[in-house]
C-alpha cells in the first residue's frame, strides 16, 4: 500500500479516509462552513496538506451523492494536486442548482481525493499522425 505523509492543519477534523474497503476516493472534510447561493463558487479548505510521492498525483472530485442531491460540484474537476505541492488542499466548490442554496457545514464530507500514479511523457514533434478509423471526428462521433 502506498504511504502518503499528511499534515493535519485542523486538529478537530478527522483525517481523510475511505468510507468502505475498496473505495477509490478518500473523503475530504470541510474546514470551514460555507453557504453557496445558486451558481456561486467558493474556495473551501480541508485542513490537511499532503506530501505525495513523485510519480503520483491527487485528483479532487465531487462526491456523487451531494452532486445528485444538491448540485454540489467541483469547478475544476478533477482538481489536480501535484506531488511537489505542500500547501493546504482546498476545494473550489460550486452550487450548480438553479434555485436552492447549499449549506456546507464545518466537518462535513465535501469532496473526495483519488491518488493515482501518473506517467511523464516526452513529446515528439512530427509532420503528421498515423491514420485511424475515427480520424479527427470529435465529440459524439461514435454515437450516443
Amino acid at each position: 500500500m502506498l504511504q502518503v505523509k499528511v499534515l493535519r492543519l485542523d486538529r478537530d477534523l478527522p483525517l481523510p479516509r475511505y468510507a468502505h474497503p475498496g473505495d477509490a476516493g478518500l473523503d475530504l472534510f470541510a474546514s470551514s462552513s460555507q453557504t453557496l447561493a445558486p451558481g456561486q463558487r467558493a474556495l473551501i479548505p480541508t485542513g490537511i496538506a499532503l506530501a505525495l510521492p513523485e510519480g503520483y498525483a491527487g485528483f479532487v472530485q465531487p462526491r456523487s451523492g451531494r452532486a445528485l442531491n444538491e448540485g454540489l460540484s467541483v469547478v475544476n474537476t478533477p482538481g489536480l494536486i501535484d506531488s511537489h505541492y505542500r500547501g493546504e488542499i482546498k476545494v473550489i466548490a460550486i452550487n450548480l442548482d438553479a434555485e436552492k442554496t447549499i449549506v456546507i457545514a464545518y466537518g462535513e464530507k465535501l469532496a473526495q481525493l483519488v491518488v493515482q500514479r501518473v506517467e511523464h511523457c516526452a513529446l515528439e514533434e512530427v509532420e503528421s499522425l498515423a491514420p485511424t478509423t475515427r480520424g479527427e471526428d470529435g465529440f459524439g462521433s461514435t454515437g450516443a
